[in-house]
């Protein structure tokens, strides 16, 4: 890995996101009802989805998710007191009928979980695994594995990094560490690194290689006035267009 190339490279990736060349005019999850960046009902509109976004495409579910929370009837499954309390089959209806749940007997689960671990140990609002936790992504990401069973599939290396970048540009939130933000390794970004030679085709093929990366971006980065996470969106757009633009 030549160090300085790449970072050549990086920076021109970046320079061409910020100019337009790369699209992402609209990201998946400017598809939201844009309430009050600070409301409890924000958080819980980029949380509850986001634990349902794998293996799938991410604008399909965002405006699924709008979709429901604009029905007056189905945006009861975004209050965390309303699911617990409710048959899980009455659950089930609004997030198949919306197609913001692919598995119907999977997903309402991990959505059902999520809602009761949010009433039951973070009395009732999101916002309190942040401020419990001194608003550090460290900590946030050392609590969510500690109790990773409390939250379904958030707390995977992929998702839990993306889920806090995107709370930290659709929310009111600051990190006081937001370089442990990092890289959130989905298909995508892997295809990106390896093509910008951070990764080798055979590191691409590992299983562990979401932790491979997340290092190698943490090494490559340290010293300059880049964090892991602002490579994300570039490489995505990028990867996502095929790499027809050359840099």
């Amino acid at each position: 890995m030549d160090s300085k190339e790449i970072m050549i490279k990086v920076n021109k990736l970046i320079q061409m996101h910020q100019e337009g060349y790369l699209g992402g005019e609209k990201m998946p999850e400017d598809e939201n009802p844009h309430l009050n960046k600070n409301s409890e009902q924000n958080y819980i509109y980029f949380t509850l989805p986001m634990s349902l976004n794998y293996q799938r495409n991410s604008y399909v579910l965002w405006e699924c998710a709008n979709r429901m929370y604009a029905d007056k009837n189905a945006k009861i499954v975004f209050n965390c007191r309303e699911v617990c309390a409710m048959p899980e089959e009455f659950l089930r209806q609004y997030l198949v009928r919306y197609k913001v749940a692919l598995q119907p007997n999977k997903q309402p689960l991990i959505w059902k979980r999520l809602c009761e671990t949010i009433e039951n140990k973070l009395d009732g609002d999101i916002r309190n695994l942040f401020s419990m936790n001194e608003f550090s992504v460290k900590k946030i990401k050392e609590y969510i594995q500690s109790n990773k069973k409390a939250f379904p599939y958030l707390g995977g290396n992929k998702i839990v990094n993306y889920w806090l970048y995107v709370l930290e540009q659709y929310t009111d939130i600051e990190f006081i560490d937001r370089e442990n933000i990092t890289v959130a390794p989905d298909t995508h970004v892997i295809q990106a690194s390896q093509r910008l030679g951070v990764i080798s085709h055979e590191e691409s093929k590992l299983s562990n290689v979401q932790i491979i990366l997340a290092a190698r971006w943490k090494e490559l980065l340290e010293g300059t006035d880049l964090k892991p996470i602002d490579v994300h969106t570039p490489m995505w757009l990028w990867s996502r267009g095929k790499f027809k633009v050359d840099i």
